[in-house]
């Protein structure tokens, strides 16, 4: 998990956020145990921002995987992050209800949980047969 602490950690502090300073950084593993990282880059024409979660996924994508095995999103502030609602959908797309979600903050590891927990009776690929 250190090699995604790292990545995450480097996204959250090149986030775009000039609006809320909310910086939050994420890294997801895929198949063959490659890094992709994300940070969440906002907009003044609110709502057209990207996840930190989003843009990793998409770098994911972009590198020809499908795929995500585990997760760090890290940001600050006094509570634990977790991924927003559209991002846990987004990581069900590329991910199983078993996947590892370690969220961090600046001080490193405060939680790890699944998806599943994050994302119960959640909707996916399988449910297209």
């Amino acid at each position: 998990m250190d090699d995604l602490l790292h990545l995450a950690r480097t996204m959250m502090v090149r986030a775009y956020a000039p609006y809320s300073k909310f910086h939050v950084g994420a890294a997801v593993r895929d198949e063959d145990g490659g890094i992709h990282g994300g940070c969440n880059v906002e907009n003044a024409a609110y709502p057209q921002g990207l996840c930190a979660e989003a843009g990793a996924i998409a770098a994911l994508v972009a590198a020809g995987k499908k795929r995500v095995l585990e997760c760090v999103v890290i940001g600050l502030g006094p509570e634990v992050i977790t991924p927003c609602g559209g991002c846990r959908q987004k990581l069900r797309e590329f991910a199983a209800d078993d996947m590892k979600i370690h969220l961090c903050g600046p001080d490193g590891l405060h939680r790890t949980v699944t998806l599943g927990m994050l994302l119960p009776m959640s909707f996916g690929p399988q449910h297209f047969g």
